[in-house]
């Protein structure tokens, strides 16, 4: 090493020689009491005297702790012996002695050697000492040990690139910094792929780049900074602009940023794309809306249907109760033309009154007035009463009929006149559509889980495809305006509310050409193997 005020080399391994033991002794001997009160005691900084040529002469306790030599291991040492070896090759010791000559005092902050060869992070205060005279004595050197604070300053500065990076790549939330005045002062990726600006594009423009033109001009972007200021904290959800003009749905926050005395230094903006959200809240709502109106509609059909149905059932009945007084002769003897106008008149009448009586069970099964006396019913009771009804319909059309019997202690837990209705609708259509010489069958199928009653005929079939539709309301196979078919298609859908309403259902089984086989299925009875209570 060299000597800063001579420019000689010095040997940081040779003890001090005569002349500067003399100014050693001038500094350490000068006020002794002093010295060894603020100096030798201090034990958090390590204090030390250098002489002209950085050659230690004092050491306190502080230097001992912090740098591991006693005074005897290091007096007389070049202060050099504290320096990295990168630090030595590039000659830093005698840098700082230049400096402080220079300026009266020198700091800086570096890696410093301990005795036992590890490093710790030093701050070092170097200044010059001279005697009344001006002439250099040495130097006082003042270190203190920083590693701990040095490690956490280490340990921020990497949690802080940590979150930058973090924030930076995030890609489903749009991160950006405002200045006070709401200027972009910071850009992530979700930034750009939400709103479609680059960093270069977007950085010191105000942030109401990304409102629609109503918001802007109300001042809403201001409003928003200034509540957020207010609490804190601000919160909101509507619609923003991105760079090619398209809006999207955004929930934003804004959290205020403040320093250490309380001043606004800026704003952090957290924006997330809610956009297909939004739309399926408003497909809810307006599904909701078309679910309201459709119920409404019905209600409005069903109150239509049962008042039209109630309005013609009167004039209905009169027509039957005259056609019946005039067939008896109440007026006078009628001849045979006109007993069979009457007769075309009643048949009329009745089909008539059976159609309104449909629609009002349509009515009353959407609008759920129907009431329902389940009990035990006998299947095979009830499949012989259906055949004293429908025999005298089938041989007049010359289809054959065939009953299966049924275990008369099966019974289905049901409203006896319901499934009467059900099955006897399923029996007039079987009759009505099946051609003479057809068949017609009707059996029961006990089940554990309940029981089936089956009709099936030989008739035309259903197409596949139609299927489904033959339950729809007003909906008729192959009906045309020169169809002689009777009714509106609202038998079979009757029937299947009203078998479901009964925890039971019905369906068909077709081939189109070879016929079809409806199946009503009803729950069993509890107990039903017994055998039935007698009727009332």
């Amino acid at each position: 090493m060299t000597d800063p005020a001579s420019n000689e080399r010095v040997d940081s391994s040779q003890p001090v020689d005569g002349e500067d033991a003399t100014a050693v002794g001038r500094i350490q001997h000068q006020s002794p009491e002093l010295y060894h009160i603020l100096v030798d005691s201090v034990r958090d900084y390590a204090i030390c005297a250098l002489d002209p040529k950085g050659r230690v002469m004092t050491w306190n306790q502080g230097a001992h702790r912090i740098n591991g030599w006693t005074a005897q291991e290091i007096l007389g040492r070049h202060h050099s012996i504290f320096y990295p070896p990168e630090d030595i090759a590039a000659r830093k010791p005698d840098e700082e002695l230049r400096r402080a000559l220079e300026g009266g005092s020198s700091e800086d902050e570096g890696w410093r050697v301990r005795k036992d060869g590890s490093r710790f992070w030093a701050n070092v205060v170097i200044t010059v000492l001279r005697d009344e005279w001006g002439a250099l004595v040495g130097y006082a050197t003042v270190t203190r040990d920083l590693t701990d604070r040095r490690a956490e300053e280490v340990r921020l500065r990497e949690s802080e690139q940590r979150i930058r990076l973090l924030v930076q790549s995030v890609r489903d939330y749009a991160i950006f910094m405002l200045d006070p005045e709401g200027r972009v002062e910071s850009w992530n990726e979700g930034a750009q792929r939400i709103k479609g600006y680059t960093a270069e594009e977007i950085i010191g423009r105000h942030f109401s780049t990304f409102y629609p033109a109503e918001a802007v001009a109300n001042r809403y972007p201001q409003y928003e900074l200034k509540m957020a200021a207010a609490a804190g904290r601000f919160e909101d959800e509507g619609w923003r602009i991105r760079k090619d003009g398209s809006s999207f749905w955004a929930s934003v926050v804004i959290t205020a940023l403040y320093d250490d005395k309380g001043e606004l230094f800026g704003f952090v903006k957290v924006t997330r794309d809610l956009t297909e959200r939004r739309r399926a809240e408003e497909r809810a709502i307006a599904d909701a809306r078309r679910v309201a109106e459709m119920e409404a509609a019905n209600r409005a059909k069903s109150d239509f249907l049962a008042t039209l149905s109630h309005e013609l059932r009167t004039p209905l009945n009169a027509i039957g109760g005259y056609a019946e007084l005039l067939s008896l002769g109440i007026v006078g003897e009628i001849n045979d033309s006109q007993g069979e106008f009457l007769q075309r008149i009643r048949t009329s009448q009745e089909h008539l009154l059976a159609l309104v009586n449909d629609l009002l069970n349509v009515s009353r099964l959407e609008s759920g007035q129907l009431k329902y006396d389940l009990a035990p019913v006998p299947v095979q009771r009830l499949l012989l009463d259906l055949e004293a009804m429908i025999l005298p319909q089938a041989q007049g059309k010359g289809v054959a009929f065939e009953r299966e019997d049924c275990s008369e202690k099966v019974c289905a837990y049901a409203d006896a006149a319901r499934t009467q209705q059900i099955l006897l609708n399923l029996l007039s259509n079987a009759v009505k559509f099946t051609p003479s010489g057809g068949r017609i069958r009707v059996s029961c199928d006990p089940r554990v889980d309940g029981v089936a009653i089956l009709v099936a005929d030989t008739g035309p079939g259903i197409p596949a495809d139609k299927l489904a539709a033959i339950f729809e309301p007003f909906v008729q196979i192959g009906r045309s305006l020169t169809s002689t078919r009777e009714g509106v298609g609202l038998g079979l859908a009757i029937s299947q509310r009203l078998a479901r309403a009964m925890d039971g259902d019905l369906r068909v089984e077709s081939v189109e050409g070879e016929g079809s086989t409806f199946t009503l299925t009803l729950p069993l009875a509890p107990h039903s193997s017994e055998s039935p209570p007698p009727p009332a």
